[in-house]
């Protein structure tokens, strides 16, 4: 391994991605491009929000020979990127190719109810959130999304509501945890905790559309 791919990975566990980039970058311009170089290089971008130029060097690791494990997680990155990006449908291709290949985990499976959800396909994502469930009760994601989506679409807002608490007790400071939680509790006309916990999720990701817009429909019915 060279010295300029070590200081750049020593970098880059140091969470000092542009310096880490920079290191990587200058093994770049040398012939054969090592796929390493390539991974670590779409790994920063994508730490950077460099979304797009990430795609493009992840994709080649994925469709090259190197090391499982780095295939594995560059396929997780792209549907991270596709997802966060709206493009669901690449995601749901991502992650359906890794659960293909025999890379099954919690995480994948809640990865994928997510952007099944996203496409309105419903029962397709409570499947696989529950089989997310299934590998690690604890998925605190998964606890989350399996809840919204049991409330939002009336399927079962009681264990809904079980669910989102049990994700807000372990992470009591996530916007999007407190958000299910308080338009659970206004889905079972609990008005008063809904404004509570939707206000808590304010605080701390204002501006947050979704957010804003059960904050509303809550604030409309409150007295």
């Amino acid at each position: 391994m060279s010295s300029a791919l070590e200081r750049g990975i020593r970098l880059y566990n140091l969470k000092q991605y542009k310096k880490a980039l920079i290191e990587f970058k200058a093994l770049e311009d040398k012939e054969n491009l090592n796929i390493e170089v390539m991974y670590y290089i779409g790994l920063c971008l994508t730490q950077l929000g460099s979304y797009d130029d990430a795609l493009l060097y992840l994709e080649q690791v994925v469709q090259s020979e190197f090391s499982f494990l780095h295939i594995f997680q560059s396929r997780m990155v792209l549907g991270y990127i596709y997802s966060i990006t709206g493009r669901n449908q690449l995601a749901e291709y991502e992650f359906k190719k890794l659960i293909d290949s025999g890379f099954e985990s919690s995480q994948i499976y809640a990865a994928m109810g997510y952007v099944l959800y996203s496409q309105r396909k419903v029962k397709d994502a409570v499947i696989f959130l529950e089989k997310s469930l299934e590998m690690d009760p604890e998925n605190a994601n998964a606890v989350n999304s399996l809840g919204y989506i049991l409330a939002e679409e009336d399927i079962d807002v009681n264990r809904a509501l079980k669910l989102c608490r049990k994700a807000v007790k372990k992470k009591p400071k996530n916007a999007a945890y407190l958000d299910s939680l308080g338009w659970i509790y206004y889905k079972k006309g609990n008005v008063s905790k809904a404004h509570s916990y939707l206000r808590q999720a304010l605080a701390i990701s204002p501006g947050n559309k979704q957010i804003v817009k059960h904050m509303k429909t809550v604030l409309s019915k409150k007295d």
